[in-house]
Formats: structure tokens, sequence, C-alpha cells
């Protein structure tokens, strides 16, 4: 049974998508913890409310980043995770953070990587004329969005798309998406071999345009 300790920093609708997966599904795996870097992150009580354990490590109350980190770290680590998993969690990780998770730290990020790392990926991908856009599950590294990617899903961008209307279409197979690469990933189905991610699974984990 592996452990599973989520980071969070505000509503947490991918985290929900994964803990819902993880009770629908059986996982041989649980929910160890849900840690924000906001105490009103919305998600918390969602977590709470399913008798998942919480914790507040606020970023504002440590001088420096890695002040911050450290102090993570050791609430993380009192969990015992075998898999650290990102949720909308709005801070860039110091490199010896990110190094003590090698391998175990996977990564949500809202479009189809490498294109549009960081910030404001559906207003960039729309300014772009992009005919598709979409999410990408990655390993972490320290160099922001650029891990081994382990799966994707795509959408086409329609004519009369707004930032909010593509990224509601993008959100909705982010959350099918990540609960499936989590679970092939404390099922053992993935290796890292070169820097590219082997999946071994009867499906895919890239998704076509929907």
């Amino acid at each position: 049974m592996k452990n599973i300790v989520i980071l969070i920093s505000g509503r947490g609708s991918n985290m929900e998508a994964v803990v819902r997966a993880a009770a629908a599904e059986r996982w041989p795996a649980r929910i160890a913890a849900v840690i924000s870097n906001r105490a009103d992150a919305k998600g918390l009580e969602f977590a709470a409310a399913r008798g998942i354990a919480t914790a507040v490590v606020a970023n504002r109350d440590y001088p420096t980043r890695a002040a911050f980190d450290a102090a993570l770290q050791a609430v993380i680590d009192g969990y015992a995770p075998d898999l650290v998993v990102l949720a909308g969690f709005m801070r860039i990780l110091t490199p010896p953070f990110v190094a003590h998770y090698d391998g175990r730290m996977l990564n949500i990020h809202p479009s189809l990587l490498p294109k549009f790392p960081g910030l404001a990926t559906h207003e960039q991908a729309l300014a772009a004329g992009e005919a598709e856009h979409g999410a990408t599950v990655h390993f972490v590294t320290a160099e922001l969005d650029h891990g081994p990617i382990v799966g994707q899903a795509a959408v086409p961008v329609l004519a009369d798309d707004t930032e909010a209307s593509l990224s509601a279409r993008v959100l909705v197979q982010e959350h099918l998406l990540y609960p499936r690469a989590i679970r092939a990933f404390v099922e053992g189905r993935l290796s890292v071999e070169n820097g590219l991610v082997r999946v071994d699974s009867p499906t895919t984990l890239t998704q076509e345009s929907q």
C-alpha cells in the first residue's frame, strides 16, 4: 500500500478527482495527507470531510524559499510518501526539494508541453492561434514544467473560445488524465529511461482531441 501526499494552493479540483478515483477504483494506495501553503485553500475542507489528514505550511511564515521548502519537506516526510502529487500548488520549488523527491513527484500542467510552460497557458494558446491545447502530466524536475512526460490530453481550440471556455474544457480532461497517471505510478507501471517515461499499461495515457 503506497502513501500519496497531495499539495494544493486553492480549490484542489484535481486533488478531488484523484481522491475520488483512488476510492472508487480501489488503488493499492491511500491519500495520506493533503497539504497547502494557504490556510484558506478550499480543498482542505474537502479532504478533511473525507477523513484525510490535512496540514498548512504557509510560505508567508518563512523568510526565504529555501526555508519554506525545508519546512514543507519535513511535514511531507512525516507521512512517509511514496508519491508527492502537485495539484494546483502555486509555488516554484527549489532544486534541493525537487531532488529529494526525484522520481516520485508528479505535476499536471495546463498545456501540451513543451509548449507554454509557466502561467497564463490558455491565454497564450489563444494568442498563438493554436489548433489544439490541453494538459500534461510530468515528473517534476528542477527546470520548471520540463520533466519527463507521463501523459497528455488534447482538446481542439474552437473559433469562439475564450480563456474561460478553453480552460473549462481542458480541466475536464485533467480530471481524467491525472488519476490515470497516478494509478499507473502506484501500480508500478511507470518507469523513466533516458529521460523518457515508459508506461506498462493496456491503455495509453495520451488522449486525442476531445
